[in-house]
């Protein structure tokens, strides 16, 4: 394995590109997330279960971490989590504002639909994103510790295994990330925005979880099939290893 930025100059811009795309997808989820995440659905094959909208999205942003991580390296990723974490600040902040500023008549439509004045618009507006700042808050503790101990899993797991094995770094980092993460932004979100009794919060955290396990066994081939996409548009093989972990 590599560990220096050795990559042809004609094919820099294209390094740049692929991560700054990969960068992007990933803040963007993530701040999804945070703005879908507030819902509650009946869980697949077991509608008893409740499970948080976010579960649709959150995955996405392990599977990107780890594509990033084997490709780019440790710092690469560490930066794009941080990044991540000051974009959902950004959004919190928006989102304040928006709360805030007093809303216009022109708001309801000229058939009424849905509500008659701009009071029940402003009411459904509010009750969307009024546990936002909780969820988010929450969201964004657990946020930053499991992506920095997905990151730091994944790499040892890869030293471990000199490189090899994917699928066992891949599954291993995220298995364990994904119970940080259950555990503390359910916690804040159902005990605290919810105001759940610990049985019924556990309950749904054990099921958010298992489905989360069953979402990162079903991505192992996505991340060989990203990982092989990437490599290839840089022209690489895919036992070769590139990083800039000696010039960040």
């Amino acid at each position: 394995m590599s560990d220096k930025f050795d990559v042809d100059a004609q094919k820099y811009p294209t390094y740049e590109r692929i991560y700054l795309v990969l960068a992007s997808v990933f803040v963007v989820t993530l701040v999804l997330t945070n703005v879908i995440g507030i819902k509650l659905f009946r869980a697949p094959f077991n509608p008893e279960f409740a499970l948080t909208t976010g579960i649709i999205t959150y995955p996405i942003t392990f599977l990107v971490t780890d594509v990033v991580s084997e490709v780019y390296g440790k710092a690469r990723a560490n930066f794009m989590v941080v990044l991540g974490f000051f974009m959902s600040v950004l959004m919190l902040v928006i989102v304040q504002i928006a709360l805030a500023v007093p809303p216009h008549p022109y708001w309801v439509p000229s058939d009424g639909a849905f509500y008659a004045d701009v009071d029940g618009y402003q009411t459904a507006f509010q009750s969307v994103f009024a546990l936002n700042g909780i969820l988010l808050f929450g969201s964004m503790l657990a946020y930053l510790v499991a992506q920095l101990v997905d990151v730091y899993l994944f790499h040892f797991w890869k030293k471990v295994t000199n490189g090899k094995h994917l699928w066992l770094r891949n599954n291993g980092s995220t298995s364990i990330s994904q119970l940080v993460d259950t555990g503390i932004v359910n916690s804040i979100l159902f005990f605290i925005g919810f105001g759940m009794d610990f049985a019924t919060g556990f309950k749904i955290m054990a099921t958010i979880y298992v489905y989360k396990l069953c979402l990162a066994v079903l991505d192992t081939p996505l991340i060989y099939l990203g990982v092989w996409l990437v490599k290839r548009a840089l022209g690489l093989r895919w036992d070769e290893d590139l990083t800039m972990e000696a010039t960040t």
